[in-house]
């Protein structure tokens, strides 16, 4: 089994974690969006990380579908719960953590974009952080003191939550998001402790 992707994707970093935490063997293969001839092109039609290369050949692909797979191929403690209301909660946390990283890629795209048009983007870039900020304001709200953000256990909203939060760490580090949500804090000082999360770290 191979992962296609970049270290520096989030989206790519959910998925090895999620592969790690359920010991699911994998190759990871370094990816250059810009290669029209790498082997993303023959993997996924929309050129887009990560794309998962199943044993048998064939190929799975956006981070969501991907990690629902591992989930379900691997036998140990379930990221993503089988209950459908318990499920559809999990799916919602991961819905919003993507959504975060969402936003902080579209303002990182138009930073580099303001450099050319003289910063006639900021309109965007206050629309896309204010989904950030509602985004970090939800999941604060919802985590409140809890030790795990749904189940009491690991699960695949802690995994995208905190990976939604380094990569605002690393793309928007005047964001200081740890100031106004405590409970975010601490969920991520404790992931980021985990093997799984050191180990992707890029």
């Amino acid at each position: 089994m191979k992962i296609l992707g970049s270290p520096g994707s989030p989206y790519v970093r959910k998925i090895r974690i999620v592969a790690l935490e359920k010991r699911i063997p994998f190759e990871f293969q370094r990816i250059d969006l810009l290669d029209p001839n790498s082997e993303l092109s023959g993997a996924n039609p929309l050129g887009k990380i990560p794309a998962l290369i199943r044993d048998n050949g064939k190929a799975l692909y956006d981070s969501s579908v991907i990690a629902e797979y591992l989930d379900a191929l691997a036998p140990g403690p379930r990221l993503i719960p089988e209950v459908l209301e318990d499920r559809a909660e999990v799916k919602r946390w991961e819905a919003v953590a993507d959504g975060i990283m969402d936003a902080t890629v579209a303002i990182s795209h138009d930073y580099i974009l303001s450099d050319v048009d003289g910063g006639g983007l900021a309109w965007s870039n206050a629309n896309q952080q204010r989904k950030i900020d509602l985004g970090l304001a939800l999941m604060e709200r919802e985590l409140g003191a809890e030790e795990f953000c749904y189940g009491g256990r690991l699960g695949l909203a802690d995994i995208a939550c905190v990976v939604a939060l380094a990569y605002l760490d690393h793309v928007l580090p005047k964001a200081e998001w740890r100031k106004a949500h405590p409970g975010l804090r601490g969920l991520f000082d404790r992931m980021e402790a985990r093997d799984s999360f050191k180990a992707t770290r890029h």
